[in-house]
């Protein structure tokens, strides 16, 4: 184990798990984008869309419990660092061709860290969260495709997906 310390920042040189101290690493500004999707039937789609769902507006919901968990990702993940996020946006787009939504989230903040995992957090919160809204109607709702689309900032640079080829 103690092998592979160098590449897993959180594994000391006995393989122990650790907060990585990053008192001495330079503040800048660093961003994040992640995206997930839930696919549905057609009709649980056109609810959502609509306005009709009976536990009120989904996407508004799902938003909110996005932005929520960014701010919070640091108590659900063990050894993230708290951040004072500048923004977090989240964005929905309805796809018919799955049928679904596609979620993207963008996350920024002037800190020691990056905050991927804000993003990624975000994004599988909304997704958790349209399941939750719509499930009474359609329960064979799938949530995946959640993935790190961007990170720029901070020593390792600026990282961008390659196009998704499952599509």
């Amino acid at each position: 184990m103690s092998d592979l310390s160098p590449k897993l920042t959180h594994l000391d040189d006995s393989g122990a798990a650790h907060m990585v101290d990053i008192s001495e690493k330079e503040v800048t500004s660093r961003i994040a984008r992640a995206g997930g999707q839930v696919k549905m039937q057609a009709d649980t789609l056109d609810m959502i869309l609509s306005g009709n769902a009976k536990k009120g507006d989904v996407l508004a919901t799902a938003r909110i419990a996005g932005i929520m968990a960014a701010k919070r990702t640091h108590e659900l993940i063990p050894l993230c660092h708290p951040l004072a996020l500048s923004k977090v946006q989240v964005e929905f787009t309805p796809n018919p061709d799955l049928p679904g939504i596609e979620i993207e989230v963008f996350a920024k903040v002037s800190g020691q860290t990056g905050i991927e995992m804000e993003a990624l957090t975000a994004a599988s919160v909304a997704c958790l969260t349209i399941y939750d809204m719509a499930k009474a109607v359609d329960r064979s709702m799938e949530i995946g495709e959640i993935r790190l689309l961007e990170k720029k900032g901070g020593k390792s640079g600026h990282y961008l997906a390659e196009e998704d080829i499952s599509k």
